[in-house]
């Protein structure tokens, strides 16, 4: 299976947060530090002295340079206090490994998504804020803010509770947080720095040169990361002597930081291509690197990929991810320094390819991904068993779980490929492939979060390239999800600039859906007149276009609106007509539903005895559509109906039927009966696949 995309069956994440050599009794040093922490989660705040309760979760702050362990003394606070906190903890990074910020509204959704608590698509920064805020009321739960950029960020994630705990890991003070001391870190004492090492290459050579031991320990000035390369240099060469790496830094001189002189001779000790493959790693997305990623970047096999990362994890350069796959991270630390390699060493077009062969393979994993689902199609399933054995998945259970778990890349790799502005096409593929595998998988109303954020990429895209029926296709996929989330002002206003688009691009589908979809929001803004002419004008293109089954649903909008604003004479001539209209298509069911709108309107005029008619022929037709459901429904109308032309005796036959054909399924049933809205709803998923022109 080593050549294989991902085979998870069986497999369990750990649930460990801590995570790391923590976690494994591995931790070194800082006794002084975790003891201040410690003491500092029950230091009485500035608001308690004054004899005020405190309003917000006390903060505690872990700061120094990347490298210097802050992450992981942190991981250990939090594994030694975690049983005071029952109801878990939550860590988020708030920063890229390449230093860029992650906006607070990314943040706040990544820890309501680990609460459990839905996250609704397209919300702002305040308002999951705010979201977060009232999951987290009443709750002690712990916080780990890693790489936290600034104090806004921090602030915005606050729990407004004082029984919840906040650790922010950050490079300096978090001026505008009150009452947080910061604890500073230096590099590691001696002592901790010897046996750092020690443990990567055993104790023989340094019981042989302990002084050699020390004076690396104090060359590498007793920071984390510098002291692991340095052990794994050594544990790669178990005949070289430590007064050997210590010679080596000496004579690399004093410039540069004591992690950079070390990184240098690690990478300058490893074969070619290793070496360019370890450069080329500054360009996985998120600093997430799995054996495709690396074989895209550098050209090489998936086998040989993943053994060389293996290698770079012995060696402290990459960090293996607590996960079901074989998946890495590349230290923040060290990804400047990998950068600045991989630009000095490659040229720009060799950077440009190797970028654009890892966005290829990743569409290549995507469409894998999304064809297995797909097995009930010959043609899916002929164009599953044309493609290479290492990108296939073994089952689509194992290709739901690589979904899930390259998630976090898979996003950083859209962002990455637009933010590039030169790979515009395969930006476009990866997009639509990414959004038709989420669908595909997890469906459209789970994945509508992250679909947002992909869609506002596929319009900056659209934008830049002056693709009009693209940008209508993600205007009218982002109003969509707005409209469903309640910001129906802001979803007209995506619908206005899609038909724009649309009309621009010459594109009657995008120019007839965005009419609709207007009149759709007019009618949930309550602008009935506004609704029933953009229905119109909608019906007249479908009219024009010989579209007869889009039309008959139009002409029930058409009615909607009309009966919303008590035009019961404008409605009932609609519904005839969308009655008429289904009748010629030969849509039973829906020319049930509108006979029972029709009947609706009619007993809203007082037409009890044509209301009664038209519900009973209603019946009818949804007997022979044999739809349960509908008909259960539509009897008890018929009961309604009876009541009112003082008949209960009939009425309560009519209830009784309804009763027998649901039995105990009866509620559900009169939730779901049918109402003024008929036809689909908003925002059917077929602009989400054209919303990129991308290949089946």
């Amino acid at each position: 299976m080593t050549d294989q995309a991902v085979d998870t069956d069986g497999v369990r994440l750990s649930g460990d947060i801590a995570g790391g050599a923590a976690a494994a009794g591995g931790f070194l040093g800082r006794t002084r530090e975790l003891k201040e922490l410690r003491a500092d989660i029950e230091r009485a705040g500035l608001d308690t002295l004054s004899g005020r309760k405190a309003p917000r979760a006390r903060v505690l702050l872990i700061a120094g340079r990347p490298g210097s362990g802050r992450t992981t003394l942190a991981g250990e606070l939090v594994r030694q206090v975690a049983g005071r906190y029952p109801d878990g903890v939550l860590r988020v990074r708030l920063s890229e490994p390449d230093g860029t910020r992650v906006p607070v509204e990314y943040a706040a959704r990544e820890l309501l998504t680990a609460l459990g608590r839905p996250a609704p698509a397209g919300a702002g920064a305040d308002d999951l804020a705010a979201a977060l805020r009232t999951a987290l009321a009443g709750r002690r739960a712990l916080l780990l803010l890693d790489d936290a950029a600034d104090a806004e960020q921090v602030d915005a994630l606050l729990p407004d509770t004082p029984d919840c705990l906040a650790v922010a890991v950050s490079r300096g003070p978090l001026t505008g947080i009150a009452d947080v001391r910061p604890c500073t870190l230096g590099g590691l004492d001696t002592k901790s720095g010897v046996e750092l090492i020690s443990r990567r290459i055993g104790s023989v050579r340094i019981t042989v040169d302990p002084r050699a031991a020390e004076s690396l320990a104090e060359q590498c000035q007793g920071q984390p990361a510098a002291l692991s390369l340095a052990g794994g240099w050594l544990a790669a060469r178990p005949k070289a002597a430590v007064a050997d790496l210590a010679k080596h830094l000496r004579s690399a001189g004093d410039e540069g930081t004591p992690l950079s002189r070390v990184f240098h001779l690690v990478h300058a000790s490893l074969p070619g291509p290793a070496a360019r493959i370890l450069r080329l790693l500054a360009l996985a997305p998120a600093g997430l690197v799995d054996p495709h990623t690396a074989s895209a970047l550098a050209g090489c096999s998936v086998t040989g990929a993943r053994t060389t990362l293996d290698d770079f994890v012995a060696l402290g350069l990459l960090r293996a991810v607590d996960s079901p796959l074989p998946e890495y991270e590349v230290p923040g630390c060290l990804h400047p320094l990998l950068l600045a390699l991989a630009e000095s060493h490659e040229r720009p077009a060799e950077l440009q390819l190797a970028r654009a062969r890892m966005l290829e393979r990743t569409v290549r994993l995507l469409q894998a991904c999304r064809a297995i689902t797909e097995t009930d199609s010959p043609q899916a399933r002929e164009k599953l068993h044309g493609m290479p054995p290492s990108v296939r998945f073994a089952t689509p259970r194992a290709a739901a779980e690589w979904l899930r778990l390259r998630r976090p890349a898979l996003l950083a790799a859209a962002r990455l490929a637009v933010a590039d502005g030169e790979l515009d096409t395969l930006a476009r593929r990866l997009l639509s492939q990414l959004v038709r595998t989420m669908v595909a998988h997890v469906g459209t109303q789970a994945a509508a979060p992250d679909l947002y954020g992909v869609h506002r990429l596929v319009l900056d895209v659209a934008e830049r390239r002056g693709l009009p029926r693209e940008k209508a296709a993600a205007l009218l996929n982002l109003a969509d999800l707005d409209a469903r989330t309640g910001r129906t002002a802001e979803a007209l206003v995506r619908y206005r600039a899609a038909l724009d688009a649309g009309r621009e691009a010459n594109d009657p589908y995008a120019t007839g859906r965005a009419m609709e979809s207007v009149g759709g929001a007019h009618l949930e803004l309550g602008d009935y007149d506004r609704a029933a002419d953009w229905f119109g004008r909608a019906l007249t293109q479908r009219l024009a276009r010989e579209e007869r089954a889009d039309a008959a649903r139009l002409y029930g909008r058409i009615a909607t609106a009309h009966t919303y604003a008590g035009r019961y004479g404008e409605a009932l001539r609609n519904w005839r007509a969308a009655v008429a209209g289904y009748r010629r298509e030969g849509d039973l069911a829906a020319h049930a539903r509108a006979l029972s709108e029709l009947a609706r309107v009619q007993e809203y005029a007082g037409r009890f005895e044509e209301s009664l008619r038209t519900c009973q022929e209603a019946v009818e037709w949804a007997r022979r559509a044999e739809d349960v459901r509908l008909q259960a429904a539509l009897h008890l109308r018929l009961a309604d109906t009876l009541d009112h032309l003082g008949d209960p005796a009939a009425a309560g036959l009519h209830r009784g039927r309804a009763e027998r054909m649901l039995g105990e399924e009866l509620p559900e049933a009169l939730s779901r009966a049918p109402g003024p809205h008929v036809g689909p709803e908003h925002g059917t998923n077929a602009c989400e696949i054209r919303s990129t022109s991308a290949e089946d």
